[in-house]
């Protein structure tokens, strides 16, 4: 597959980039050699685009996949850190379990933050000065809200930029998906890497994950898009939809005939909230002392399950 310039970041990319929320505890759960399989067989098959995140915890499932593994790699995790001491040991962690020297992408990951110029502006220093320091190819942001990419355009210092997008518009928490389609062009305008995340809004597209997915890769400054896969079917198929436009039928039918929830285990629960602080799309609630999903609103991140004190929430 043809490999696109990531803006003016210098670093090209296949467009298909792998997601590896769903591998870890917040959704599959997959061992570090089962996920690490899963990636090294995209690796070989042309990705060469990874992301993950602090909150992910699937630091040991990207390793495994790259070890021994020859080809050109770009790196992407993100931090979720309120402070600048903490954003540094997110960074120094991520460099320790992955094995590497330099990470070539670290987003500030801020799903319910509108203005992290802001709201984390020791963070960004902090990221920036971990930059000078060789430790970080590029600073980005990642967020679901429109305000925080409009921003972005005026901020040269923020080179990749991942925005929530989808043909719904569902998860957006500022707007409808032709604003943030508005803003990513904007972004890609000013020079930015721009790879979209929850194309398939968590799951809830998968019925028409086809149409959902050439959607967002045909809109205007689109370089990447982010996809959580879970098979090497699911990753071959992706491979051909993203090389050419080509769709196996019987293959694609099974792939968009799965069905994802979210699972609380009520009885567990204890009402804590802290699920309900952590919703980026404001979908979960403490109703008469448990927690309760609006699934018409939950676009299935898994956010919530990395709060909970009780390990009572999955992705399923």
């Amino acid at each position: 597959m043809d490999k696109v310039a990531l803006g003016s970041t210098g670093l090209t990319i296949n467009p298909l980039v792998y997601g590896t929320l769903p591998l870890g505890p917040l959704q599959a759960g997959l061992s570090p050699e089962e996920g690490g399989l899963l990636i090294r067989h995209a690796l070989e098959r042309g990705v060469t685009m990874i992301d993950t995140a602090e909150l992910y915890e699937t630091y040991s499932h990207v390793r495994a996949g790259l070890e021994g593994f020859r080809g050109d790699v770009v790196v992407v995790t993100k931090t979720h850190a309120a402070d600048a001491p903490t954003a540094r040991a997110h960074v120094e962690r991520a460099l320790r379990e992955l094995g590497r020297e330099r990470l070539d992408i670290v987003h500030l990951h801020g799903a319910r933050i509108a203005d992290p110029f802001t709201e984390r502006a020791d963070v960004l220093a902090e990221l920036l000065r971990m930059k000078g320091e060789g430790k970080i190819g590029h600073v980005g942001i990642s967020s679901h809200y429109i305000a925080a990419f409009r921003k972005a355009v005026a901020h040269p210092e923020i080179e990749v930029v991942h925005p929530l997008i989808n043909r719904t518009g569902m998860g957006i928490l500022d707007g409808s998906a032709a604003e943030m389609g508005a803003a990513i062009s904007a972004c890609a305008g000013a020079g930015k890497g721009v790879y979209a995340m929850k194309a398939l809004a968590g799951g809830n597209l998968i019925s028409e994950a086809r149409d959902s997915i050439r959607y967002v890769l045909g809109l205007e400054g689109i370089h990447g898009v982010a996809i959580g896969m879970l098979s090497t079917a699911e990753i071959d198929a992706n491979l051909e939809l993203f090389r050419d436009g080509t769709a196996d039928e019987a293959v694609w039918q099974k792939l968009e005939s799965r069905r994802r929830r979210l699972r609380i285990m009520e009885k567990f629960c204890k009402g804590c909230g802290f699920c309900v602080e952590a919703c980026a799309s404001n979908a979960l609630s403490v109703v008469d002392g448990v927690a309760r999903v609006d699934e018409e609103a939950c676009i299935l991140c898994g956010y919530c399950g990395a709060a909970c004190p009780e390990f009572m929430i999955r992705v399923v």
